[in-house]
């Protein structure tokens, strides 16, 4: 017993000290417990098959598609536009809105949900979100309390009171609880936020790296784009590039071909980005990207019968002056001095047939060459803006003794996001909602995240499996699923029982008020250490007895035991929620020591006050 108290203290210390990664030292003290034999290989590792890591991992993927198709900026948008300009009412939206999702859908789902959300509404805010992210697991776990299924511990309680004789909780019985905890942790953490989570995020930004669209201004690559459709009356429907020559014959240049998928319902609908191939044929809907004067981009639509699309706007956005880089980006590249392809042409050098990419503009000095650029002779010192698949740019990157890739292209082809795929993101988001929440969708949580997440890769919210898998943070998922078994070694030594019954039993002596304050904060203390449903089952039995034994009521020991194991703030290991936070935070373990822990304690002291008056002795 004793060998595990150690190893879990000296955990803990390590944990607030900071200086060595938390799953590392959650991983060496799981290797503690076998090595001293405490739980079994099978017991140490039963962590990593636990449904709530597998759900932390779907709800990584999940939370990552809402960021890439951009649906998190758009609610964020929404969101941003009733706080205003006030960094204090952003972050009593974010704790309310948190906690309303919250009483419905468990907290680790809720927190999941709303990260991206949270982390793109700081961005467009211009504020750290490290001030925002702590709050937003906290009001989870508040929210939690005001429905029978907001959390475990509820559920665990209601069973306890039920086997015992009594009549069932309803529903609603744990709003009036939940909006005291809602309640007292706005006001706690109004203050304590602004102390301790105000500092800078550590992400460093290139500031010699242009945004996609930057470099689209900068060149007017708009000006010189013109898109075509092609439509049934085309006569070049069948006909491949090489035939139509149209570089030779009108002086232009096709970049792109844009092609939807043969889906007609728009809800479906996906985007296909083709670099224009000697041997791609086109087909009827096909949208042209073509380069050039106006005057010869008139010509080749009255001789081809194609039609000119107002505006140079995209086909989904349809508002204005931008262009999309899904499949394929731009970049700059500049040769340097030592170059062997200096004074030679762009045609000689043969961008196209030995990269696969399109020379859009040359910038040299400061000034900037857009037309005829087949003929251009290229100087030490010109930087070439390039456009190709991200593939292929990262292949000119690697070729760096001709020229140098310039800020950071794959970088900025992370951010882009698949707009269009917003609605599918949003209907699959639902979907997990509704089976968390309706009890006649005969699915799991677990179950739901991963039919979630499973539907986010194969629908195309991700530009491949490989960008579904980067969303996932494994430092938190070996962190959780390292330290579930020390809950297990607590129990099995009699660890978690020797500490509640001597915490317990020593105050009953002092009345109901002293024994259920020492209930919530031997439940508190343990959640810390153990996971809020495991000491809910342990305390819950003790709690009934030590209230039947006084000859008062047992339902606010209850509810105590409830709070206390909901309401754990001072550890990020002690809930999925404040794990799940801690990467995007940047937090480290004494951060939640700073805020968590004031608010654990305040909140104990309220509920001691608190729950007899809403439930009397």
């Amino acid at each position: 017993m004793w060998t595990a108290i150690i190893i879990l203290a000296i955990s803990a210390i390590f944990f607030a000290i900071g200086k060595i990664r938390s799953d590392v030292v959650a991983l060496c003290a799981l290797v503690l417990l076998l090595v001293f034999h405490i739980l079994t290989p099978d017991e140490a590792l039963s962590g990593f098959s636990n449904s709530v890591v597998i759900m932390m991992i779907g709800l990584f993927v999940v939370g990552g598609a809402i960021f890439q198709t951009g649906l998190a900026k758009m609610i964020s948008s929404h969101l941003l536009r009733l706080a205003g300009k006030s960094e204090t009412r952003l972050l009593l939206l974010v704790i309310i809105v948190t906690a309303a999702i919250g009483a419905f859908v468990s907290n680790t789902g809720t927190v999941a949900l709303m990260l991206p959300i949270v982390v793109s509404l700081a961005a467009n805010a211009n504020i750290s979100s490290r001030r925002l992210l702590m709050p937003l697991a906290f009001a989870s776990s508040m929210g939690g309390m005001m429905t029978l299924i907001g959390t475990p511990p509820n559920l665990v309680i209601e069973e306890t009171l039920v086997s015992a004789g009594y009549e069932p909780l309803s529903f609603f019985s744990f709003l009036p609880v939940g909006l005291v905890c809602l309640a007292t942790g706005i006001l706690v953490l109004m203050p304590l936020s602004k102390l301790f989570l105000s500092g800078k995020s550590k992400n460093k930004s290139n500031k010699n790296s242009k945004s996609l669209q930057q470099l689209v201004n900068e060149y007017g690559i708009s000006d010189n784009l013109f898109r075509l459709a092609v439509n049934e009356k085309t006569n070049i429907i069948g006909k491949t590039i090489i035939d139509l020559d149209i570089r030779n014959k009108y002086g232009l240049n096709i970049l792109e071909i844009r092609r939807g998928d043969a889906s007609r319902h728009k809800f479906l609908k996906t985007i296909t980005q083709k670099l224009a191939d000697p041997d791609t044929t086109i087909q009827s809907g096909d949208i042209l990207y073509i380069s050039g004067e106006f005057s010869q981009i008139k010509k080749i639509a009255a001789d081809c019968f194609l039609k000119i699309l107002d505006g140079h706007t995209t086909e989904e956005t349809k508002n204005g002056n931008t262009l999309d880089f899904y499949d394929i980006g731009i970049a700059e590249i500049v040769f340097m001095p030592t170059s062997r392809m200096l004074n030679r042409t762009i045609m000689e050098i043969g961008f196209r047939d030995k990269f696969n990419v399109n020379v859009l503009g040359i910038r040299r000095r400061k000034e900037y060459i857009l037309q005829d650029l087949g003929k251009v002779k290229v100087h030490s010192g010109d930087v070439l803006l390039v456009q190709g698949t991200w593939n292929d740019i990262a292949r000119l990157n690697r070729e760096d003794a001709d020229w140098v890739v310039l800020g950071q292209p794959l970088e900025e082809a992370s951010k882009v996001t698949l707009d269009y795929k917003a609605p599918v993101a949003a209907a699959i988001m639902l979907l997990m909602i509704a089976m968390m929440v309706f009890d006649f969708i005969p699915v799991a949580p677990v179950t739901a995240v991963i039919i979630a997440a499973l539907l986010m890769v194969l629908t195309g919210c991700f530009r491949n499996v490989e960008a579904a898998y980067k969303t996932i943070n494994w430092e938190s998922v070996v962190l959780i699923a390292a330290m579930l078994p020390m809950s297990l070694a607590l129990e099995k030594t009699g660890a978690s029982a020797y500490i509640s019954d001597s915490l317990v039993h020593g105050l009953g002596d002092y009345g109901p008020f002293a024994l259920m304050a020492g209930i919530y904060f031997t439940t508190s203390l343990l959640t810390m250490f153990i996971s809020n449903t495991a000491t809910a089952v342990l305390l819950a039995p003790i709690a009934l007895q030590s209230a039947t034994q006084m000859g008062v009521s047992p339902v606010p020991f209850l509810f105590a035991v409830a709070v206390g194991a909901s309401m754990c703030f001072a550890s990020p290991f002690s809930t999925p929620p404040n794990a799940l936070v801690m990467p995007a935070g940047q937090y480290k373990f004494i951060d939640y020591i700073k805020v968590g822990l004031p608010l654990q304690i305040i909140m104990g002291i309220v509920m001691v006050f608190a729950l007899p008056l809403l439930f009397p002795f």
